[in-house]
């Protein structure tokens, strides 16, 4: 089993930015990719980015060239640094770890709220 503890959300203006992370901990799996995904009440999920064991990453259209998503092996930990953010940038972010057994786990959230 895997939990998740995500952090760094919060409220900040347009243009301003933000650094989420996620904490992973437990045991007995190891970690493939780790992601980001976003939602906004009465929408689906979507993803925001995710990045493989190996560091390969992906980003959404809406989101490249201005976030950023990493990690760090070591700790286990997943960050998206957000950038020149916007009012529709405004959600509550989940992180999610894909272990290589195929476990799928997914944190609490966080809400990033973006003010015009």
């Amino acid at each position: 089993q895997v939990q998740l503890a995500e952090s760094g959300g919060g409220l900040v203006q347009a243009g301003g930015s933000l650094r989420l992370s996620c904490a992973a901990s437990g045991s007995g799996h190891s970690i493939a990719t780790m992601a980001w995904y976003r939602q906004v009440p009465g929408k689906q999920r979507e993803l925001v980015a995710h990045i493989t064991s190996g560091g390969m990453t992906y980003y959404a259209d809406f989101v490249k060239g201005r976030f950023t998503i990493s990690r760090d092996n070591a700790v286990i930990t997943v960050s998206l640094q957000m950038n020149s953010l916007k009012p529709e940038a405004t959600a509550n972010y989940y992180c999610s770890v894909w272990a290589f057994t195929g476990h799928n786990y997914w944190g609490q959230g966080t809400q990033v709220t973006v003010s015009s």
